[in-house]
């Protein structure tokens, strides 16, 4: 039977979350949701009931929770404030990101803080299980209120307006959710804005580029030990008897992943002996002192983002014993600062490995190998272009490294006086990834050809089992040709992880 992910509020992995978002794993509400939900529901009708002035739920919102709404009203004050936050613009979000950040928001609800109905999370999952996803604008948040744009496009399709997409077309949302036999929600007090305050939207892209980061983590320790055996560099660096004497857990980790893919190295017995180089340079000697921290960050990210699935963002929030209590849960501070981190982790694989592209072609460092690693150079220019694509690549990563957590504009009347940014951090970090997938792809295709001219030597096991994943990609550079497309092949094997086993 197909696997389902059942959503408790509670339990949610990042795993989970790519499983759902890119692999199409079905979703459903899980009983114990189901039964937390139910009562914190009714403390929601009792407020109704009595009249009380709760916040959201019998008011209006932000700066406006001053004003009372009188009960005929309060279904109408739900649909206006999704109606009304629905103002995003720019890009559109790609379907996985859109659909983690349905999981994540139909989990959120499931914990069952939200004073929300079942239906709320159980219509999210049977769109999530249709392949039904809104069109999702990504700016227009500053990740505090939550991300409230974003996710009052998502809102709009579930009460039916705005557009869906389903498979490969496209409708208006009712008529979508008709198709896939699903019925719109009618809005219940509390509900709308239970379906837009929260930090669901930059958590979504979050989820997924930390799962990215890894796998270029892997990658980069891939094309770098190709890249020193294409130079004829030592391993001597990555001796664990070095890191033991320094003690931070991610270089000795990512010394000994170098380690791995170098042994039975026949390219490194070559030169074991009467090579006057003592030292290489700090891009190749010094990758476990850059590697490792850049592990730490991904880790440290990890941690902070996966706890961030299963939070509890609302405001206000729903106790079974009665209370609502209103509080800042839906600031993204926490995961805002995780991504700038994770931008400047990145950046820094991305810099170090341009280093190395440059070595391997640059006709004075690259250890006798032709220049630019062209067959015929002068005639042919061989990897030229490609380090200065990479170049252009790493510089744009430093530029968007600059934190946007850092920032803060007041919004809502100076309600809402200090604002992360969250969501601009999130999408930084999500084109900081795709450059890094490009470097990587350039690398290994640089360190492919530089191993070409030392055959008939063979490089480490590791390093040897990559070439022959580019070489079924991308075949050796004989005279120039356009390498756009190669590096795009490559590139989308980075992004798989082809190279990470």
């Amino acid at each position: 039977m197909p696997r389902t992910i059942a959503l408790d509020g509670r339990s949610l992995t990042l795993a989970d979350v790519r499983a759902v978002a890119v692999d199409g794993v079905r979703v459903a509400l899980a009983d114990a949701a189901r039964a937390r939900m139910l009562a914190t529901r009714q403390v929601v009708a009792g407020i109704v009931d009595r009249d009380d002035a709760v916040y959201g739920v019998t008011t209006g919102f932000g700066k406006l929770s001053e004003f009372a709404i009188p009960r005929d009203k309060l279904a109408q004050l739900q649909v206006n404030l999704v109606r009304s936050h629905a103002s995003g613009v720019g890009p559109s979000l790609p379907k996985r990101e859109v659909r983690a950040m349905m999981l994540l928001r139909a989990n959120v609800i499931a914990k069952g803080y939200s004073g929300a109905r079942p239906d709320v999370p159980e219509l999210l999952c049977a769109m999530l299980n249709a392949d039904c996803w809104p069109t999702v604008p990504e700016q227009g948040s500053v990740g505090a209120s939550g991300d409230l744009a974003p996710l009052a496009h998502l809102a709009l399709s579930l009460i039916g307006e705005g557009d869906l997409h389903r498979g490969d077309h496209t409708g208006t949302a009712a008529a979508i959710l008709a198709e896939a036999g699903l019925t719109p929600l009618t809005l219940a007090p509390k509900e709308g804005i239970t379906l837009i305050n929260g930090t669901q939207a930059h958590t979504a892209v979050a989820a997924l580029a930390v799962a990215d980061a890894r796998t270029l983590w892997h990658t980069a320790h891939v094309a770098g030990a190709a890249s020193l055996e294409a130079l004829l560099g030592t391993p001597t660096a990555f001796d664990p008897r070095i890191q033991d004497a320094r003690g931070q857990e991610g270089q000795a980790e990512s010394a000994a992943l170098l380690r791995s893919l170098l042994e039975g190295s026949a390219i490194r017995e070559s030169h074991r002996h009467g090579d006057p180089r003592v030292q290489d340079a700090y891009a190749l000697r010094c990758m476990p002192q850059v590697h490792g921290p850049v592990l730490d960050a991904i880790r440290f990210a990890e941690g902070v983002i996966g706890r961030e699935a299963n939070a509890a963002t609302d405001n206000p929030l729903v106790f079974e014993n009665g209370d609502i209590l209103s509080g800042g849960n839906f600031h993204g501070q926490a995961v805002a600062m995780a991504l700038d981190f994770l931008a400047i982790a990145m950046t820094n694989l991305a810099t170090m490995a341009e280093r190395r592209i440059d070595r391997v072609v640059h006709p004075d460092m690259n250890q006798g190998l032709p220049p630019f690693l062209a067959r015929d150079a002068g005639l042919n220019s061989g990897f030229m272009m490609a380090q200065v694509t990479a170049a252009s690549l790493a510089s744009e990563c430093k530029v968007l490294s600059h934190p946007a957590s850092v920032d803060t504009i007041p919004t809502d009347g100076n309600k809402e006086d200090c604002v992360p940014m969250a969501m601009g951090a999130a999408w930084k970090l999500r084109r900081i990834i795709g450059n890094v997938q490009n470097i990587l792809a350039i690398e290994l295709m640089c360190a492919a050809q530089g191993l070409d001219y030392r055959r008939p030597l063979k490089s480490g096991a590791g390093v040897e089992r990559a070439y022959d994943v580019v070489r079924k990609l991308v075949r050796p550079l004989e005279d120039d040709r356009v390498l756009s497309g190669d590096i795009l092949a490559i590139a989308g094997a980075v992004a798989r992880g082809d190279f990470v086993a």
